[in-house]
């Protein structure tokens, strides 16, 4: 983005010609002719209509929204399972501001940076839309701001850029921007508390390698991993599973317990199965969590219940019947019929099972598929 494009983005004029073409198609607005900045209108009316879910605020507030920000912003959903709080934080990496937003709610004072210069101006400006007048967004990066900040702050947030040059995802601490892990030193020196943010591919384990005192939280929506938070506090280690929405599960690190239930596997018995939230698979607490009302085979599989469990992190379905999965059979039973599948510990694609006992895909049926003590079975759902 130049110098111009950003002054066109930042006029009132601009602004008023999002709003007049808000309801026209964005493929349509790029090619009419008639339009000032037709291009730059209709990318912003394209962003506009997928953050109606993601950044309803944003939307209704008339904020802008730069292409590559947009892609890496957190969800305002997610944004506001980070619960923190107090007078004063600091964000190394503020990027479109969501997170930032999110804490101007509950801080007196936020301090952001943003090193790019251009959504430095494109967030303050979001943000001024928003009514955050209380926080200050500064075009600097965290490495400089930190080796000079002479504040205090009661916590330090940071969501570093894990994308490389090459535009290739990094999962590694050391490997994101700014590497949080070598700026440890000069974090602790301004504020006592951290809190990270991390890519859903990150490891709970590992987080704990870095930060052994740390509290790992996993946050999903509608049970999708959207990522791994670790809270830096002085508090005893702990593992969180949060469902955006439906749930939310603590577990001291201490006493986690990834154990499988110990009694048979009896498919007559149950009327009930469990789909485990991926946060809960995430975090490794699908066996600890549900094992007092369910079998639990594994941390990857289904768990089933004789009774309605309630307040469990996961979806519930009833049970019509369990029975050994044989495809030859079922494949002369099932042939052309349509069906919702799901599996877990199967050995099997889904693409697979379909092939061998000819099952299309549709929702007349809801079919799923696991493995227990060796043998592979279809469960039947109401």
């Amino acid at each position: 983005m130049n110098s111009d494009e950003l002054s066109i983005l930042l006029s009132e004029e601009f602004r008023a010609l999002v709003a007049e073409h808000a309801e026209r198609d964005p493929l349509q607005v790029a090619l009419d002719r008639r339009i000032p900045h037709a291009a730059l209108v209709a990318s912003q009316l394209k962003y506009r209509r997928r953050a109606q879910r993601k950044l309803p605020s944003y939307v209704e507030a008339g904020c802008l929204f730069p292409p590559r920000a947009f892609e890496q912003a957190s969800s305002e959903a997610a944004a506001a399972t980070k619960h923190l709080a107090g007078e004063s934080l600091l964000d190394l990496t503020c990027g479109l501001g969501v997170d930032t937003l999110h804490f101007s709610r509950s801080f007196r004072r936020v301090v952001a940076l943003e090193r790019d210069p251009e959504l430095a101006t494109i967030t303050r400006e979001n943000l001024r839309r928003l009514g955050a007048n209380h926080v200050e967004v500064i075009c600097t990066s965290a490495e400089e701001y930190l080796a000079r900040c002479e504040e205090h702050f009661d916590w330090v947030y940071a969501d570093p850029d894990r994308r490389s040059a090459e535009g290739r995802k990094l999962v590694r601490l050391e490997d994101c921007s700014p590497d949080v892990v070598a700026l440890r030193p000069l974090i602790e020196r301004v504020a006592p508390r951290l809190c990270l943010k991390n890519s859903p591919l990150f490891d709970v384990d590992e987080a704990f390698r870095y930060f052994p005192e740390a509290q790992v939280e996993v946050i999903s929506l509608r049970d999708e991993c959207k990522e791994v938070i670790i809270r830096v506090e002085g508090s005893e280690p702990k593992l969180v599973a949060e469902a955006v929405g439906v749930g939310r599960v603590e577990v001291p690190l201490a006493e986690r317990d990834a154990t499988p239930s110990s009694e048979g596997f009896d498919p007559a018995r149950y009327r009930w199965l469990i789909v485990p939230d991926v946060a809960l698979q995430k975090a490794r607490l699908v066996c600890h969590h549900l094992r007092p009302v369910a079998f639990v085979a594994s941390e990857n599989g289904f768990a089933f219940a004789e009774e309605y469990p309630e307040a469990v992190l996961g979806r519930v379905m009833e049970i019509a019947e369990i029975v050994p999965y044989k495809p030859k059979e079922l494949k002369k039973e099932m042939k052309g019929t349509k069906a919702e599948l799901w599996k877990r510990d199967f050995p099997l694609s889904l693409e697979e099972i379909r092939r061998q006992t000819g099952v299309r895909e549709g929702a007349d049926l809801r079919l799923a598929f696991t493995k227990i003590d060796g043998k592979n079975w279809m469960i039947r759902l109401k």
